[in-house]
């Protein structure tokens, strides 16, 4: 199929069929992303046991910005690159191309330095205690060496699927999942490495990945990208990371409410039967088991993204509204049934990471099910949040992206807390996500009232971009 056709099937097919085309590899590609932390967890959670368990989420604040990272340039790249090609700006859409990819390694490299140097100071603010503290630096410092290679993947990925390939993007994907899972069971069980063995294969599987993406961009689909398209250029870098601060700004308010729940964890744990070190390990594996469900969603969102920016630089603005109230019906669903699981099923998903205590379990079993009470509404934000970064509004996308984390919970981990102990960290859980829905809710239904979306003449200015 032509480069041409492939542009045009945007503006063309039934939305169904490219809702579809585009969302189940993306859908794949999240959930491959998610099975790096879980496939860790679960050798080092039978290997190393509750302290290794506990360890894994104190680094997790590393991992969310390497995903933040890649979702700034890579979401932010795809969708001025989506926008552009649907105005028929060709010359402008292979620069935010090329210019997205090397801002994807380059802070990549930035970030890996930053960690080597002040890794015992980043784990103690994580929130470490002292007998994971070990475990914590040793896990990370091999893990930061790959920080380069999975932001460059999972931007790269968004950079692909814009270019009319989902399918390569979950190849670069899944690829180096399966390379991490092998080499898992080969080093942790096999060569008996432990928190080393699990960071060494995580390494080797995201510069797989990598490699795959690069050798891809090399020959796009749709544009040829040369050596002049690689110079970073201000204006090119200001529009990409324009449109991808929402979903990046939503990856960064989640590690600094990781960090924050981690100390409150830690503080509050000690002061209740639990300990110091329960808390923690539990919200870790159960956080991770909620990103599996929360791929799904952001993988429709991702989907949704180059429909909805193709054809709203178009003009198409019916398919638009279609498009998103399908992405939401598809949503809701997968939300509902990831809740019944939660709430019936918490303590087998939560045997599956290793044995613990009583207290571990117990714990584990409040939190499955108080912390994520409204995960039947949890797809409406991140939905509705790229939603309107795809649309040219990143404005409106970043004030979504942050409700739930920064403007809610981060506020109610610290507050809840002082009333109700331990528990109050929990309850502050629902409590975010429940007005967070509504916000998203109210106003993704302005924007659709608006009368370009109801076919009506507009003038030009009442769509322009923020």
């Amino acid at each position: 199929m032509s480069a041409n056709t492939d542009r045009n099937a945007l503006g063309e097919e039934k939305i169904n069929k490219l809702l579809l085309q585009f969302a189940i590899p993306s859908i794949i590609s999240m959930l491959v992303g998610s099975l790096y932390n879980i496939v860790d967890q679960f050798f080092i959670g039978r290997s190393v046991g509750e302290l290794g368990n506990a360890a894994t989420n104190i680094s997790f604040p590393l991992s969310i910005s390497c995903i933040a990272i890649g979702l700034l340039f890579g979401i932010g790249g795809a969708s001025a690159f989506n926008l552009a090609m649907g105005k028929g700006d060709r010359e402008r859409a292979v620069y935010y191309m090329g210019n997205a990819a090397v801002m994807l390694f380059s802070c990549g490299v930035v970030l890996c330095l930053i960690t080597q140097i002040f890794l015992r100071q980043l784990m103690e603010f994580f929130g470490s205690p002292e007998d994971v503290l070990d475990y914590a630096m040793t896990y990370t410092r091999i893990v930061s060496f790959g920080f380069p290679f999975v932001i460059f993947a999972t931007g790269g990925g968004h950079l692909i699927r814009a270019d009319g390939s989902p399918r390569m993007a979950m190849i670069c994907n899944l690829s180096g999942a399966v390379i991490n899972t092998v080499l898992d069971a080969l080093f942790v069980f096999g060569f008996h490495m432990g928190m080393a063995g699990a960071a060494f294969a995580t390494v080797v599987g995201q510069i797989l990945s990598a490699l795959l993406a690069f050798s891809y961009m090399l020959h796009c689909k749709s544009v040829d990208i040369e050596k002049k398209h690689l110079k970073v250029q201000k204006e090119y870098v200001t529009r990409i990371m324009a449109l991808g601060a929402a979903p990046c700004s939503n990856q960064l308010s989640m590690m600094i409410v990781q960090i924050v729940m981690n100390k409150s964890l830690k503080y509050y744990g000690s002061l209740s039967s639990y300990g110091e070190a329960v808390p923690i390990a539990c919200a870790g594996i159960i956080t991770k088991v909620n990103q599996v469900f929360m791929s799904f969603v952001i993988g429709i969102s991702q989907g949704l993204q180059p429909l909805v920016s193709f054809n709203y630089g178009a003009g198409k603005y019916k398919r638009v509204k279609t498009a998103y109230r399908r992405a939401i019906a598809a949503g809701f669903i997968l939300s509902f049934v990831a809740f019944l699981m939660f709430q019936i099923f918490p303590g087998q998903i939560i045997s599956i990471f290793g044995e613990g205590s009583d207290d571990y379990y117990r714990f584990a079993i409040n939190y499955f099910r108080i912390y994520l009470f409204f995960t039947f509404i949890n797809f409406l934000q991140p939905i509705t949040s790229n939603f309107f970064t795809a649309i040219g509004k990143p404005k409106r996308g970043m004030f979504l992206a942050l409700t739930r984390q920064i403007i809610l919970l981060l506020p109610l981990i610290v507050i809840f807390p002082l009333f109700m102990g331990i528990d109050g960290i929990m309850y502050a859980g629902p409590v975010a996500d429940g007005t967070a829905g509504a916000i998203a809710a109210a106003m993704v239904t302005a924007e659709l009232c608006r009368p370009e979306y109801k076919g009506e003449d507009v003038k030009e200015e009442d769509v322009k971009e923020e």
